[in-house]
């Protein structure tokens, strides 16, 4: 298979090996699934530093494609398991790791499947989560991991730069809202880079961005559940603009209500959801009582954990 005459990949796929990739396959990315592949061997291997990937890694990749990063990945981690939800895709993925990295093969393992359906893993539990996640399934993708693998201790994603704003946005911030909040309930969340559009083939009409998230050494205290802490963060974000007292009128069960589960949390029934941190929208959580009405919950530090939303 040949070798982008410039600047040489080695193991890595560079441009013409990319598209003479897809036209054996007969692939043409869609818009449908996201894909954009990266062409670009310099840009995979700063994703990867910048993921700080360690040789005893167990690294998971969301939307493997043609095996850009995966090969990228295979060089600094452990073990790497791709989810991969096309068929012609998937089936190829394996063959070319073999071609490209015969003494790596081992240390790789395929999933065809959607993210969002995958519930466990082959082999040992996932350490890190590095992706270049699709633009319209990118939040619900990175929230469903991260609440089915407790283990990703770090995880580093590309995503469009508008979603890559709003996951790392913090209180006050105009762009902080449902995903911000939600991807801080697991971890501490940060820019970590921008990638231009030319390292992708096609390339995309918007600019990326890379975000780390490292997983919280301890979770969020609270005697609320995550379903709970997060159907106040959905009801406080679908009516920003207004007052929490108004905005969460229809959770608490009428406006009284909401404000005397806001003053019992310690928070002005004026505020806004895009003001208050997710340990505040915890507080308000464990302040519904029966009826809407504001209560005591059990005792501190015990943590339930329920399905995930987006």
């Amino acid at each position: 298979m040949s070798k982008s005459t410039t600047d040489d990949p080695g193991p890595l796929l560079g441009a013409a090996d990319i598209r003479e990739l897809a036209a054996a396959l007969g692939v043409r990315p869609t818009k449908q699934r996201g894909q954009n592949f990266v062409i670009d061997a310099n840009t995979v291997r700063r994703i990867v530093r910048t993921a700080e990937v360690r040789p005893d890694d167990v690294v998971v990749e969301i939307g493997p494609g043609l095996g850009s990063l995966t090969l990228g990945l295979l060089e600094a981690a452990d073990r790497v398991t791709a989810v991969e939800i096309d068929e012609v895709l998937a089936a190829a993925l394996p063959d070319t790791v073999a071609a490209r990295m015969p003494d790596r093969a081992d240390r790789f393992a395929l999933v065809h499947s959607d993210a969002m359906h995958v519930t466990e893993l082959p082999g040992p539990a996932p350490t890190a989560l590095v992706a270049n996640l699709p633009y319209n399934v990118a939040v619900p993708v990175l929230l469903h991991m991260l609440a089915t693998f407790p283990t990703i201790d770090r995880t580093l994603v590309m995503v469009q730069s508008e979603v890559a704003d709003r996951l790392a946005a913090r209180p006050g911030n105009k762009v902080y809202g449902v995903p911000s909040v939600k991807a801080n309930w697991y971890a501490e969340v940060k820019r970590a880079g921008a990638i231009g559009r030319n390292v992708f083939w096609p390339a995309p009409n918007v600019d990326s961005g890379l975000v780390s998230l490292v997983r919280r050494e301890k979770p969020i205290e609270t005697t609320a559940s995550r379903d709970e802490v997060f159907a106040v963060v959905d009801a406080a974000f679908a009516q920003r603009r207004k007052t929490l007292r108004a905005a969460l009128s229809g959770w608490a069960g009428s406006a009284p209500a909401a404000e005397a589960a806001l003053v019992a949390a310690g928070i002005s029934p004026q505020a806004r959801g895009e003001a208050l941190t997710v340990k505040e929208f915890a507080r308000i959580a464990e302040h519904k009582g029966p009826g809407g009405a504001p209560g005591i919950r059990q005792s501190r530090g015990e943590r339930t954990s329920g399905g995930e939303q987006a």
